[in-house]
């Protein structure tokens, strides 16, 4: 499937979208929806920006991208790869892509994921429209994937004692920028920071014992999460249980997530292999993941969660206990999980569960 088929399914499914809900047209303007909608397109200026500088905007007969004159011509140019779309573009010093959309809406009824113009706010039901990856999306994953892991382990294999948690940072970052991806996320951790913090922004902190790396990177819009550790040195005992337990958690939500299962069966096998490895608690100290594409989660999964596993989906769960985490993004087909992320030369544990052999990433040891 080339770019114009892929915009081709994409734009159904907007219109089937308005059709169902009654909407006359459609803008998109976040960072995800432009890049899900123009098959990989990048509207962001600010990398940080949940917004872009670029509105598609979709009714049942037209289509546009609306920008200002400062980002026109490197949207249409290179960001745009598909045909048929109207530039609308506004001189930024007289108006702003907001009122461009309310003059070619003007009398119709407008959802949106931004409330641009003054529409409805329908980002949950947007989102919806992205959750099954077309062929194209997939083979990019799988890409993405194994680029990212790449970066991931050849950073971690070169790391020594010494090295400060703003230097796997930047060494990482490079790695990654290198080949084209965004790490949207990058977090470091070294020594007690791993055991302290969930969430350990990298600072000047000098690693002596270990290091856990995590990055949520992005190219084509799509993002990839994985985690890796490395100590230095053997590892503790506590922590070989902890990191034994915590891939039995692992194993226990990618291998039960299956097309059309409840997220919050899913949930409760996580749970339940939380308590079965002696840790019961340590899923209320950090959200487990869910199912990820053009946002690090689309669904942060709760106990209870009623929404189930679409076809084609992407998911990347994240189980953690205290000192130690494991992370991948996978694929949910019909036919079974892919992992998108697997390292080929990083040690593995053979994991067990609901009678099922899987191989989750070991913490390496150097």
């Amino acid at each position: 499937m080339g770019v114009e088929q892929e915009v081709a399914v994409k734009e159904a499914r907007v219109r089937a979208f308005l059709d169902k809900t009654g909407y006359d047209g459609l803008a998109l303007t976040t960072q995800a929806n432009f890049a899900w909608i123009t098959a990989g397109g990048d509207n962001h200026v600010v990398l940080a920006a949940d917004a872009g500088v670029a509105t598609v905007l979709i009714t049942q007969d037209a289509k546009y991208v609306v920008t200002n004159n400062i980002e026109a011509a490197r949207i249409m140019t290179e960001e745009v790869a598909a045909p048929g779309y109207e530039l609308r573009a506004v001189n930024w010093f007289e108006a702003d892509a907001a009122a461009a959309v309310a003059q070619l809406t003007k009398g119709l009824k407008l959802a949106s994921d931004t409330g641009i113009a003054g529409s409805a706010v329908e980002a949950d039901r947007i989102a919806e429209l992205r959750y099954s990856l077309t062929r194209e999306e997939m083979d990019k994953y799988r890409w993405l994937g194994a680029h990212t892991e790449q970066c991931l382990s050849a950073v971690c294999k070169g790391l020594k004692p010494g090295v400060t948690e703003n230097e796997v940072a930047g060494r990482l970052a490079e790695s990654l920028y290198a080949e084209g991806i965004a790490p949207v996320v990058l977090l470091i951790a070294a020594d007690d920071r791993i055991e302290k913090y969930r969430h350990p922004i990298n600072t000047d902190t000098t690693a002596k014992r270990c290091v856990m790396a995590v990055v949520c990177a992005r190219r084509w819009g799509l993002i990839l999460s994985c985690t890796r550790l490395v100590h230095f040195g053997p590892l503790p005992a506590t922590l070989r249980r902890k990191h034994d337990a915590v891939v039995k958690v692992d194993a226990a939500f990618n291998l039960s997530t299956e097309v059309g299962t409840l997220l919050g069966e899913i949930f409760s096998a996580g749970r339940l292999a939380y308590a079965d490895a002696g840790f019961p608690d340590e899923w209320r100290l950090h959200h487990q993941g869910g199912p990820t594409g053009y946002a690090g989660r689309d669904i942060v999964v709760t106990p209870g969660e009623q929404r189930t596993v679409q076809p084609d989906q992407a998911f990347a769960w994240n189980p953690s206990i205290t000192g130690t985490k494991s992370e991948d993004s996978i694929l949910v087909t019909e036919a079974g999980i892919e992992w998108l992320s697997l390292s080929p030369d990083w040690p593995m544990l053979d994991v067990e569960f609901d009678s099922q052999t899987v191989k989750r990433e070991d913490i390496l040891v150097v």
